[in-house]
């Protein structure tokens, strides 16, 4: 069916999606979100990506998808027992997974250090925002997914969604377009 990329995941997705299911994990990247993660990782032959909340791995699987043999991923996440489903999946050379609170990374990168941000967690979108697209090279791409409203939302999260549409579409750095697709997506590209 248009628009429904879960035949098209790759294999350790699958596997992870279970196990993330058996563990209960409530915070799952859907298929559609990955596809089109996979297709701007692919857009950047040898690029540098940075992933900001590995969660159990869902969307680093399609990131590692769209990779090509010389481009690398460092995956971020500051929980060890979710991070370690990814660990257990995926295994590549490309892939880097960093322990550690998402902002203290980013503030130890160097500026234009990424050609692609995946920014799923606090850190990297509603903190530390601008030190973080301060990662990006020019041509960069930052992405960042629920922006629509989700039913996990906490009360009052709506204003933050809304504030952070609009500080991404006021930068003259960053060219952006939201997307009503999944689970709502905002991708900024770097001018």
């Amino acid at each position: 069916m248009f628009g429904d990329h879960e035949h098209a995941a790759p294999p350790a997705w699958t596997e992870i999606r279970a196990r993330s299911t058996a563990l209960g994990f409530d915070m799952p990247s859907e298929a559609n979100t990955g596809a089109l993660l996979r297709l701007l990782a692919a857009s950047k032959p040898g690029g540098r990506m940075l992933e900001l909340g590995t969660g159990t791995g869902l969307a680093t699987a399609w990131l590692m998808d769209g990779l090509d043999a010389s481009a690398s991923l460092v995956s971020v996440d500051v929980d060890p027992a979710v991070q370690d489903v990814a660990r257990g999946h995926l295994k590549d050379s490309r892939l880097r997974f960093v322990l550690a609170d998402g902002l203290d990374y980013v503030r130890e990168q160097a500026p234009e250090s990424f050609d692609l941000i995946f920014a799923d967690a606090w850190p990297g979108k509603y903190e530390g925002l601008d030190e973080t697209l301060e990662l990006l090279k020019r041509g960069g791409l930052y992405v960042i997914d629920d922006m629509l409203p989700q039913p996990n939302w906490p009360e009052g999260h709506q204003a933050r969604v809304d504030d952070l549409a609009a500080r991404l579409e006021s930068r003259p750095d960053l060219i952006v377009t939201r997307l009503a697709w999944a689970s709502g997506l905002i991708v900024g590209a770097k001018a």
